[in-house]
């Protein structure tokens, strides 16, 4: 399906509609429910996203897709020249969740954190698909591969591979059909959880 989606890469100013966009549509996405089983999806979204959201803005980048109606889908990348940065979160997370163990949402945190800092490819550098999420009322109409399309263009222009870990089999899929290719191991979460697919995109 078509788009009339508008891609571009959002800046401080979009923070608000950044926030609000974001936390509408990660709310299902695989990862991010796995993770908060079990507790108050407002209360921990409340707290978690804006800080995701300000690192973002700080630290990587956020391309958006966005028409007349607002912000559509929110995608978080990253430029890795080292695994560092992981490390460093996978620390810091653990040490949250040792203090209180019996919060699960720190502990689930932690152990994804942890996986990514161990698992994520040396091959550098590359672009990091962190996340991508379409708003529920706009999925299905193309703003999530307007985004896609824009980036790795964007990616094979500058001779970056990129990479991502697909959370469902349906999503897999659809990077498959904008040139990714599955390659490694793939990594099942516990207690239930889903399994992500590491896939490259070589442009």
């Amino acid at each position: 399906m078509g788009t009339d989606s508008t891609v571009r890469q959002a800046t401080v100013v979009d923070r608000d509609p950044l926030i609000a966009a974001f936390a509408a549509a990660a709310i299902d996405e695989a990862v991010a429910a796995w993770i908060l089983h079990g507790h108050s999806a407002d209360r921990f979204l409340a707290g978690w996203v804006p800080d995701l959201i300000d690192k973002a803005l700080r630290e990587d980048e956020i391309w958006i897709a966005e028409a007349d109606d607002g912000i559509r889908t929110v995608s978080l990348w990253q430029t890795v020249t080292s695994v560092d940065r992981y490390a460093a979160e996978a620390a810091e997370l653990r040490a949250a969740a040792d203090a209180a163990p019996e919060v699960s949402v720190l502990r689930r945190s932690a152990y994804v954190t942890g996986l990514l800092a161990r698992e994520h490819p040396r091959a550098f550098p590359h672009r990091y698909l962190q996340v991508i999420v379409t708003v529920p009322e706009h999925r299905g109409k193309g703003a999530g591969g307007a985004v896609l399309t824009d980036r790795l263009g964007a990616a094979s222009e500058a001779s970056i591979p990129a990479f991502l870990e697909a959370s469902t089999e349906r999503s897999a899929r659809l990077y498959t059909r904008m040139g990714f290719v599955r390659e490694g191991r793939t990594h099942t979460l516990p207690e239930d959880g889903p399994t992500l697919i590491p896939m490259w995109f070589r442009g």
